[in-house]
């Protein structure tokens, strides 16, 4: 068997070489690409954040519960306080899930609010004012140029003409600007997903057979590298010409900068393996939201009359805890005082000591028992008992609040502040929940670390982060132009031959 092996192998590491070239160049160019437009040549807007600005409750004219009747509103989702052009609005999520403003002074609805606001947004982050979008569109699911990555939905999308074509996508129920893409963004993405992604598979298939076809690669590409190791490293003896032509000098470059690029190749090939792996189901988890419709005739107190501190108030909304309906008030952070999130009781005005905590923990409920009845949110009827739940069985062995990203929440789930809870489960579930939004921003367990880890590490190569990004991507630059001009040096010899 061994000297069988001796004598196929360099056979068998040709031809599964040239089965994997095309696949090897998609990647490797693609991969290229990635840094440069991530960093090296990134779009830039004159403001990217929203600053939070505080309401100012003296131009509040007429209460919520009076403009609720006035327009014979009587069930919806939620509200919000939100302040443009001068005027401040009641930002009212209807049943429907449509967004209308009212305003605080005069309690009239503004036509084509969401509209409105989203324009101003817009104005906000290109500093422009007097800017006009040169089209505008509500998108209520991910596309081509607004993948999932950015997590937020529905977003506006609001294309300009400024700069060759810019294109921003903002949520207009917090305010954020969830991406935004200039013509080379927009190019560099179409390339990415067709080559990188192959996205062109799920055109002509789905997604669990794109997922298959690249595994597949990937596993080749493994076999590849494993047995370029094993000739080149140790048994070149046997295959060993004199540098005498081309091909062989082919053959010195393809064999010394393969034996270089051979462990990067592996851990390319593996870490993408396992992070196509990762896709074959859909994320059915992040970014679920619970909604419940709340009753007009449950908000007894005005929020006005409660003890509030408008010198840092900047949101006010809506809950349901349990049974309770509760106003969420949020005060600004500043330079001596953390964010803060408070609870009163929207029937007698009192306030709920730390129900930040437990409202997360009540989310928590309400996700997994949707999830496991599969389906997104249930009517509070058709939902199961919490014993019901085996979660619940587990202790929970710490809460946090996070107003930074960290390694277990990363950048890419957008939301914060999150509070995070880590559950004593074999899989060591941590939920990471959004309470000003009621929604949950991430779930992670063993399995998604150990991905993460593995991806961050060997495919982005996080581990030279203490030397910065740019050598970061300067080492990664390399090590893909490697594994590239190996393969191509491989197709020149068997051209050649």
């Amino acid at each position: 068997m061994k000297k069988y092996i001796k004598q196929n192998i360099y056979k068998w590491h040709k031809i599964i070489g040239l089965t994997t070239i095309i696949p090897v160049i998609f990647w490797t160019l693609s991969g290229l690409m990635h840094p440069f437009m991530a960093h090296w040549f990134k779009p830039t807007l004159p403001k990217e954040k929203l600053e939070i600005s505080v309401i100012d409750t003296t131009k509040i004219k007429y209460s919520f519960q009076e403009v609720l009747k006035a327009h014979q509103i009587h069930r919806f989702l939620n509200f919000r306080i939100v302040s443009f052009k001068g005027s401040s609005y009641y930002q009212v999520k209807s049943i429907d899930k449509k967004i209308r403003y009212f305003d605080t002074a005069t309690s009239k609805e503004l036509l084509q609010g969401d509209k409105r606001y989203a324009t101003h947004l817009a104005q906000y982050y290109l500093a422009d004012t007097a800017i006009k979008p040169s089209n505008i569109s509500l998108q209520t699911a991910f596309s081509q140029d607004y993948k999932y990555i950015n997590r937020l939905l529905p977003v506006w999308k609001l294309s300009f003409d400024k700069n060759g074509g810019t294109d921003l996508f903002i949520e207009t129920t917090s305010g954020r600007l969830a991406t935004f893409n200039n013509q080379n963004r927009k190019n560099f993405l179409s390339i990415f997903d067709l080559f990188h992604n192959w996205s062109f598979l799920d055109a002509i298939s789905n997604n669990q057979i794109r997922i298959t076809v690249m595994m597949i690669c990937l596993s080749i590409i493994i076999l590849s590298a494993l047995s370029g190791i094993l000739i080149y490293g140790f048994i070149w003896g046997k295959f060993k010409t004199k540098p005498t032509n081309s091909k062989s000098i082919l053959k010195k470059y393809h064999r010394q900068i393969g034996i270089a690029t051979a462990f990067v190749t592996l851990t390319f090939a593996a870490s993408g393996a396992y992070h196509a792996s990762k896709k074959w189901n859909p994320d059915r988890e992040t970014g679920l939201k619970h909604e419940p419709i709340i009753k007009a005739e449950h908000l007894k107190k005005d929020f006005l009359k409660l003890n509030l501190r408008g010198e840092r108030l900047s949101n006010i909304a809506i809950v349901v805890l349990r049974k309770d309906t509760l106003y969420q008030v949020v005060y600004n952070k500043t330079e001596d005082e953390p964010q803060e999130i408070l609870y009163f009781n929207a029937k007698a005005g009192k306030e709920i000591v730390n129900a930040d905590v437990e409202y997360a923990k009540y989310l928590v409920k309400k996700f997994t028992t949707s999830l496991q009845q599969e389906d997104i949110i249930l009517p509070d009827c058709c939902l199961k008992t919490d014993e019901d739940n085996s979660l619940f069985e587990a202790k929970l062995l710490n809460t946090k609040t996070l107003h930074s990203f960290s390694r277990d929440y990363g950048f890419v789930f957008k939301r914060l502040p999150v509070v995070q809870l880590d559950y004593d489960t074999p899989d060591q579930d941590t939920y990471f929940i959004d309470t000003q939004f009621s929604t949950l921003a991430s779930h992670v367990t063993n399995d998604d670390r150990t991905e993460g880890y593995s991806f961050a590490i060997f495919h982005k190569f996080l581990f030279m982060d203490w030397a910065g990004k740019n050598i970061r991507d300067l080492t990664m630059l390399i090590s893909a132009l490697g594994v590239l001009i190996v393969s191509l040096f491989g197709l020149a010899i068997f051209i050649k031959k």
